[in-house]
C-alpha cells in the first residue's frame, strides 16, 4: 500500500528518539498520518515545519497501518513568516483546524488548493481578510457553509447586515434591526456590494473583529462542541490579536 503526492505539513509529534508522527494534507488523498524516521537528521531539519510543502511518499504493509513517510521539501513556506507574528499565527491556526476537523484519508482537493492560496496570501498585507475568508470556505467544505448571498426573510440580495446564528443565513438590515441583539453582524468585506450602507462604513479592523466572531461562532458550535473537539489554541491567540488590533485601530 503506497502513494506519492504533494502535501502541506500540518503537524509533527515526537515518536521515540529520532522519529516523528507526521500529519499532512495531501492534494489527492486528504489528511494522512505516518511515521518519519530520522526526522531530526540533517536532510530533514526544518523541512517538516507546519505550512511547508513537501513531496510525500506514504507506504505501509496494510492500509490500516500507520505507515511511514518519506518526504522531500518542495517549498519552505515557514521562512517567509519569520518576523511576521500575525501571519505566522494565522498559518498555525489554519494547519491546526485542518488537523483536528478533517476526517482522515478522505480527499479534500478544494481545501488543499484553498490552503495553498491562503499560504501565499498570508505573505501579503491583506493577510487578515484572506485568512477570514479561508475560515468561511473551510466551514463550507466541511458541510457547514453560510449563505451570505441573500436575506433569509425576503430573498433579496441587498442591504445585508446580519447573519442568523440558527440558520447561518444573511438577514437584511431592515428585517434584522428588531432582532439585532440575537443576530451576528455581517462584515461588509464578506458580502461585497450586497452589504448595507452602514456595514460598508464600518472600519476594516472592526469588520475583521466581526468576521472572527462570525466564523468562530459556527466553528465552535458545529465542530468543537458537536464533535467534542478541543478548541484550537492558535485560533484563540489569533482572535485575541485581531481584537486587540481592532481596539488600537
Amino acid at each position: 500500500m503506497n502513494w506519492r503526492d504533494d502535501a502541506i505539513v500540518l503537524s509533527t509529534r515526537k515518536l521515540g528518539e529520532n522519529s516523528v508522527r507526521l500529519t499532512v494534507l495531501s492534494r489527492d488523498y486528504g489528511r494522512y498520518a505516518g511515521m518519519v524516521r530520522g526526522a531530526s537528521g540533517k536532510s530533514l531539519r526544518g523541512a517538516l515545519e507546519s505550512g511547508n510543502l513537501v513531496r510525500a511518499t506514504w507506504s505501509a504493509r496494510l492500509s490500516e497501518h500507520l505507515g511511514q513517510f518519506k518526504c522531500e521539501l518542495l517549498k519552505s513556506n515557514i521562512v517567509d513568516f519569520l518576523g511576521l507574528p500575525g501571519p505566522l499565527l494565522a498559518l498555525s491556526s489554519a494547519c491546526a483546524l485542518l488537523e483536528v476537523a478533517l476526517p482522515e484519508r478522505v480527499p479534500q482537493k478544494a481545501l488543499f488548493k484553498g490552503t495553498i492560496g491562503l499560504i501565499e496570501a498570508l505573505k501579503t498585507e491583506f493577510w487578515k481578510p484572506a485568512y477570514l475568508r479561508w475560515e468561511i470556505g473551510f466551514l463550507e467544505e466541511l458541510g457547514y457553509g453560510l449563505d451570505l448571498s441573500c436575506c433569509a426573510s425576503t430573498g433579496k440580495a441587498e442591504d445585508l447586515h446580519f447573519v442568523s446564528p440558527k440558520s447561518g443565513r444573511a438577514v437584511s438590515q431592515a428585517e434584522g434591526i428588531p432582532f439585532q441583539d440575537r443576530l451576528l453582524p455581517l462584515p461588509a468585506f464578506l458580502s461585497g456590494s450586497a452589504a448595507s450602507a452602514d456595514a460598508r462604513e464600518t472600519p476594516l479592523e472592526e469588520q475583521y473583529n466581526q468576521a472572527v466572531k462570525l466564523a468562530g461562532y459556527f466553528i465552535h458550535r458545529d465542530l468543537f462542541v458537536a464533535k467534542g473537539i478541543k478548541p484550537v489554541a492558535a485560533r484563540d491567540r489569533l482572535t485575541s490579536m485581531i481584537w486587540q488590533d481592532g481596539r488600537n485601530g
